[in-house]
């Protein structure tokens, strides 16, 4: 018998945003503190730079990386 971790509803909004952050989980989630400024100084250009912001943040959001095939 397979496990089924996630429902179908979940996997159908697995790794995306679903709705604009509100300004609390702005607060929240999507401020860079000085640690994850270093971390995002580390890359090479701006572009990897941005990136690696978002990823924080988004991993912070949603507990997850994005999904590439939504690039």
């Amino acid at each position: 018998m397979p496990l089924t971790l996630l429902t179908e509803a979940t996997l159908e909004t697995y790794g995306q945003y679903t709705a604009t952050p509100n300004p609390e989980q702005l607060l929240k989630f999507f401020v860079l503190e000085p640690r994850d400024l270093e971390l995002v100084k580390q890359r090479r250009r701006e572009h990897n730079k941005v990136g690696m912001a978002v990823q924080l943040c988004t991993l912070r959001f949603l507990g997850t990386f994005v999904d590439k095939s939504l690039n």
